[in-house]
């Protein structure tokens, strides 16, 4: 995955949007104020810290060592830092992706999620 098609996937869904609290170099994606994905797009490799399911996090990690491993800088719990380089296939990140923004979605108070639903 390229760092433009990384981009162009966080900003496919409803309500995200790129923001850079942080510093320059760091793209922070949100939905509705909350952070669902962070990463470098300009870094070697490619990494983006993505909310994950505990359990799944655990599992995801086991499956795929040194590729996927408990978020930089975040709640080792619930986030995982994925090397997205193009070593791991690119459709396993997508979802990772959507995942992470699921999650966020599912804890936005009821009246956020509606808003969400409208077209």
């Amino acid at each position: 995955m390229t760092p433009r098609q990384l981009r162009a996937l966080c900003l496919s869904f409803n309500a995200a949007v790129e923001e850079f609290p942080f510093n320059p170099e760091t793209s922070v994606f949100k939905v509705r104020g909350k952070l669902f994905a962070l990463t470098n797009l300009d870094a070697e490799p490619l990494t983006v810290n993505l909310k994950c399911d505990p359990e799944d996090a655990v599992r995801l990690r086991a499956e795929h060592p040194d590729l996927i491993v408990p978020g930089y800088h975040m709640n080792k719990r619930h986030w995982n830092t994925v090397t997205a380089d193009g070593t791991l296939p690119d459709r396993l990140v997508r979802e990772l992706v959507e995942d992470s923004y699921d999650l966020v979605v599912a804890g936005l108070p009821r009246a956020e999620r509606l808003r969400l639903d409208r077209p």
